[in-house]
């Protein structure tokens, strides 16, 4: 099964759903999401597989977040997709991604119901 994590190697999150993986004898493929940065197509799919909205996927806590306005409440799907895409640090982590759908890493154990 191909398993892809968008994977940041700062983020203790994502540094333990890539260990969770490997330990379940899994090599995923890496996407150093922040250098490869989702197209808003791709963005669209994995939040359809996640079954979540982009207010959802986004950082709030991110100081891109605030600065671009996006706490207003006029932020919508697009201008938070596209927001994502031009700082990908907005995007929550780590997002993992099979045939059988994706999952957020948060806990790391919440990716086992998809592989």
């Amino acid at each position: 099964m191909s398993v892809t994590i968008w994977h940041n190697p700062r983020c203790s999150k994502s540094r333990e759903t890539l260990k969770l993986l490997e330990e379940q004898g899994i090599k995923p493929v890496i996407r150093l999401y922040l250098d490869d940065v989702p197209t808003p197509i791709e963005l669209r799919s994995v939040l359809g597989k996640l079954n979540l909205t982009a207010q959802e996927l986004i950082r709030r806590k991110e100081d891109e977040y605030k600065a671009l306005g996006l706490n207003n409440a006029g932020a919508d799907e697009d201008m938070l997709i596209a927001a994502m895409v031009e700082h990908p640090r907005l995007i929550e982590r780590p997002v993992v991604i099979t045939a059988k759908g994706a999952a957020l890493g948060r806990p790391p154990e919440a990716v086992l119901e998809i592989l």
